[in-house]
């Protein structure tokens, strides 16, 4: 099958990560996959964003700023057009982003099926934490680009919750969740060595992976490492950045526990797995409430036991007591509770680190069964059986 994949996404983070593994896994099936989308960040490390939107972003009011994102719809419409005319794409695949009809009019003016991918509700998002001047036509374009598709596919029934209340047929709603690339994680050093290898030797780890914020609740962790019962061997290690780092570092500090703290700083994606293969316990303290989030899949794939917060898009994945240890979001001692369990207990911390590693092979969790999904997916909407289509690869890339 041939595959127009279409994205406004320039920064090198966690959703460069979706990105890059299921086109990699379309590709690696077979089939053909000419990207149109941003190329800024490409060349860049892990957590980089793209300086200039940014400042721009800063400087423009924000409704002139929306405006121009709305506008780029046009831009992207002329490349995409001129992508479908010399590819000759059975299937346009599209992640959602605000303000992006470009993919709705590929669809109608193409007649080609239009698959699209659903990270979050971001008009609400953006309203609630990043501020939106144009309410209205925000909504609208959403609202739009949704009902138009012909398979909407968010990473959680949350999400897909959203999306049925802005008028999409249940029939065309298919929920994906993220997943993990198997033979990534498959070259990852047992435990002891991974300890080793970061000078953690004899120490009880307890884990996090990603751009640490102020929400995501670590602070409880390090609070917790300076309580009476904190074991003695245990430490933190924070394997990325992010803008809470300076506080965590203050708090660490004034609570006598910063030599039991550690941040590595940004790591590149090929060095993830060697370092949260070192985890004894893994750490998901908080989350979006409609998120489906890459870092636990990476906790799952590596066996690792898991504490999370018991809220309805985690429970999609986790069980109490099998895969995961889950407190209530609402309740502090909750997670000191689970905490100190997995901590104390490691006969328990090993039976859901088993459960834990089964959980990708049982549920399919991985970028390989998530392009076959996909691809059925496209069949259903119209595109040729993805056996009769021509097979090779197609690295080229539209360049805004």
């Amino acid at each position: 099958m041939r595959i127009l994949y279409h994205h406004r996404t320039a920064s090198k983070d966690g959703q460069a990560v979706h990105i890059e593994e299921l086109i990699a896994a379309l590709r690696e099936q077979g089939h053909e996959v000419l990207v149109v989308g941003p190329t800024a960040a490409q060349a860049e490390g892990m957590g980089v964003k793209v300086g200039w939107v940014h400042r721009l972003k800063r400087m423009l009011p924000s409704a002139l700023y929306e405006l121009l994102e709305l506008a780029y719809s046009w831009v992207a419409y002329r490349r995409l057009a001129a992508a479908a005319r010399t590819f000759r794409p059975h299937v346009l695949y599209e992640r959602y982003n605000l303000y992006l009809l470009a993919g709705v009019m590929i669809k109608r003016r193409f007649g080609l099926p239009l698959l699209l991918e659903v990270n979050a509700p971001l008009a609400e998002e953006r309203e609630r934490f990043g501020g939106l001047a144009l309410r209205t036509l925000a909504r609208w374009s959403e609202r739009t680009v949704w009902r138009n598709a012909d398979f909407v596919l968010p990473v959680t029934h949350v999400l897909a919750q959203h999306v049925t209340a802005c008028g999409v047929p249940a029939e065309r709603i298919v929920v994906i969740p993220n997943g993990i690339n198997e033979e990534h994680f498959a070259q990852a050093p047992d435990a002891a060595v991974a300890k080793r290898q970061l000078g953690l030797e004899d120490r009880l780890v307890l884990g996090f992976t990603g751009f640490v914020r102020d929400w995501h609740g670590v602070d409880r962790v390090v609070r917790w490492l300076a309580g009476p019962n904190a074991p003695a061997d245990a430490v933190l290690l924070v394997v990325g950045d992010g803008p809470a780092r300076a506080d965590l570092e203050q708090l660490a500090r004034s609570l006598a526990v910063a030599e039991r703290v550690r941040f590595t700083g940004v790591v590149a994606r090929e060095k993830i797995p060697e370092h949260v293969a070192a985890f004894d316990v893994a750490l998901q303290p908080a989350v979006v409430p409609y998120a489906s989030p890459l870092k636990l899949f990476e906790y799952l794939a590596l066996g690792k036991a898991v504490l999370a917060p018991s809220v309805p898009n985690l429970l999609e994945i986790l069980t109490d007591g099998d895969n995961a240890v889950l407190f209530d979001p609402r309740d502090d001692s909750t997670f000191e509770a689970g905490l100190l369990r997995l901590c104390t207990d490691a006969g328990f911390r090993c039976r859901i680190a088993a459960g834990a590693a089964r959980t990708i092979q049982t549920r399919g969790l991985t970028w390989t069964e998530n392009a076959r999904r996909v691809i059925a997916l496209g069949e259903r909407a119209g595109a040729p059986r993805a056996g009769l289509a021509s097979r090779g690869s197609s690295d080229a890339v539209a360049r805004p």
